[in-house]
């Protein structure tokens, strides 16, 4: 929806209109804010009624200057009259349709063969037309409409053929929205004093007096009366209560709601100016938030007029398994509950995931209670206690956990620290000692390096020995974890064995003219003028970089001329020219190596090739 304009429940079908001005249509959603229907075309729709029947709902079409009649069992309109002026707020009173024109107040009765309009009915009240009119009626209060208008409020007998002003006062200037009580002797606006501060303001209809209202948040902006007298109030309001229920008569709320943060700014989701309806069974308050992004939520808030007790419970934070231990707590409430109210008691643990229930606990005059239990599992101990509600209280509940003794488990894993070659497949076995029932353990592979997660290996009972076995593909350090949930007697433990494996590394040389032995090593023959061509492969990962290593032959000792890194292609290799000497007699040694760290990465463990020898002749 682009706009607010006004909302209405039908209470028989259990539907609730909407009607957004800008957007020119009515949105039909049941109880649950699924959208059943939507009207279009209806420039400018604001003010809603619905028909004492609940067979229509009336609609104000302000841009075209009619009122149109909508159909409550098949969501199509039935019928559109024109009124000769742009209708806003609605009211329904004794069969007639009563609308806000400019300044002023008209009616339309359908009753007859041909609808009947009259307009400019609002007598010598000064309406000055700055802030908007809003009308009000309620179907227990026959004949009785009430205008309100910037600063001026009034109330009409409209129980004949026009309106005639039984009384006309003030009320304050910031009013979006007013109500009439069910037993017709207040006004409530939206805004008003109780002693000056944030309320909403009650105004007896005899005389338009000023009388104690319901204190609530800043900033007023919506109240609704219900058939049973409740009254919803709301508020604009970032980081307090949005909707504030109160019971007539009585300035402490009996319920708030508070709606969730769904924009981007600190402030959560707010109440629209006059976005408040209820049903007409007051079991529901529906309401229309709007967040920082102009999204709108038409927003159901259940059992508005039964009290939300607080039901808080204590248990202590460790105790020993199979000894008893005490849980104390307090059902409070804005009025008192009786003592001996029904708590239900219910025990979660290992051994009983669904929950068990315990024996019913009652609360004492003051609302507190405390029952006795012995945890049979030990583990995590979790006690709720629940409250069923009433006629006035809404259901409740809380919980506390314990932490309950469990015996020590013994869970060892071999193979840390140890070292493989590349490509090895290595047996880890983790060994299970005494447990109470369950006899399974899990074993998991973490292979180092970001690419590649954590994996099951095995999920199975221990065999007779206790042990469990898993084999593991050594091509990278790789941490494995075995782990036990532990069960009613015996705590749950987890161990790791992180072991290492090398990198697969080999070099071929090329550009020589042969081989031979000198001494005990197999040399490759170069002319003094050829480059020799070195071509590692190794195992790929990003990033890597292989160490050529360089040394030369003097003298009966092999001397280091220096390393360089050298970038792996993405097939592992890395081919590298070393420069001719240009004389023969030379020996010299090369070899390749991944260094942890060094060679860009952590993934295997240092790890040096084999020497290559060469020489140059002439």
């Amino acid at each position: 929806m682009a706009s607010f304009g006004d909302m209405v429940v039908d209470g028989t079908h259990q539907r609730v209109y909407v009607s957004d001005p800008s957007g020119g249509k009515i949105v039909v959603t049941d109880y649950a804010g699924t959208v059943k229907a939507t009207l279009t075309g209806l420039s400018g729709v604001t003010g809603l009624a619905l028909s004492a029947d609940s067979g229509q709902v009336y609609a104000a079409v302000k841009n075209d200057n009619r009122i149109v009649s909508v159909d409550t069992a098949t969501y199509t309109q039935s019928a559109s009259y024109p009124v000769g002026a742009a209708p806003g707020d609605l009211e329904v009173v004794d069969g007639r349709v009563w609308f806000a024109h400019g300044t002023d107040i008209g009616s339309l009765d359908v009753s007859g063969t041909d609808p009947v309009v009259h307009l400019r009915q609002r007598g010598d009240v000064d309406f000055s037309g700055a802030f908007g009119m809003f009308l009000a009626s309620d179907p227990a209060v026959p004949g009785v409409l009430a205008v309100g208008n910037g600063g001026d409020l009034a109330v009409y007998d409209v129980s004949a053929d026009g309106a005639t002003v039984r009384v006309k006062g003030s009320m304050d200037t910031s009013v979006t929205q007013i109500d009439l009580t069910p037993d017709g002797s207040q006004v409530l606006t939206s805004w008003g004093d109780p002693d000056y501060g944030y309320g909403i303001g009650a105004y007896s209809t005899a005389d338009l007096s000023e009388q104690t209202g319901y204190p609530i948040d800043a900033y007023p902006n919506a109240v609704r009366v219900a058939p049973d007298g409740s009254v919803a109030g709301g508020s604009f309001s970032w980081y307090e209560p949005d909707v504030h229920i109160h019971r007539p008569g009585d300035p402490v709320p009996t319920r708030e709601y508070d709606f969730p943060n769904t924009g981007n700014s600190s402030g959560a989701d707010t109440l629209v100016d006059g976005a408040l309806a209820w049903a007409p069974d007051a079991a529901r308050v529906f309401a229309v938030s709007v967040n920082t992004y102009g999204t709108r939520t038409l927003r159901t808030l259940t059992d508005p007029t039964k009290e939300l007790p607080t039901l808080k419970v204590a248990a202590p934070a460790k105790s020993d398994r199979a000894k008893k231990l005490g849980v104390t707590g307090k059902l409070t409430s804005k009025t008192p509950l009786a003592a001996g109210t029904a708590l239900k008691v219910t025990r979660t643990d290992v051994e009983s995931p669904a929950g068990k229930t315990l024996a019913t606990v009652r609360t004492k005059a003051d609302g507190s209670f405390s029952f006795a239990d012995t945890p049979p599992a030990g583990g995590k101990v979790t006690y709720k206690v629940s409250y069923a509600g009433d006629a006035t209280h809404a259901p409740a509940a809380g919980s506390d956990a314990v932490e309950v003794s469990r015996a020590a488990t013994t869970l060892t894993l071999g193979n840390n620290g140890k070292l493989y070659a590349y490509g090895k497949d290595v047996v880890f076995t983790a060994h299970l000692g005494k447990t109470y029932k369950n006899r399974t353990v899990a074993l998991y592979a973490d292979p180092f390096g970001t690419d590649k997660p954590k994996k099951l290996l095995k999920t199975a009972k221990v065999n007779s020995s206790g042990n469990i076995s898993a084999t593991v593909d050594m091509t990278r350090d790789t941490t494995v974890t075995a782990v036990f949930t532990g069960d009613a007697r015996s705590a749950s433990r987890t161990v790791q064995s992180t072991a290492y494996a090398q990198a697969k590394i080999s070099t071929s040389v090329s550009k020589h003219y042969k081989t031979g032995r000198i001494g005990s090593a197999t040399y490759y023959y170069f002319r003094k003028n050829t480059d020799p061509v070195f071509t590692t492969t190794m195992n790929y990962y990003s990033g890597r970089k292989q160490r050529l290593q360089v040394q030369v032959y003097s003298q009966g000792t092999w001397y280091d001329t220096g390393s360089e890194y050298f970038a792996l292609a993405r097939n592992g290799t890395s081919a590298v020219r070393l420069e001719a000497p240009g004389q023969s007699g030379i020996r010299a040694r090369l070899r390749s190596s991944y260094i942890n760290s060094s060679s860009g990465d952590t993934v295997n463990s240092t790890t040096h090739g084999a020497w290559k020898y060469i020489t140059f002749t002439k």
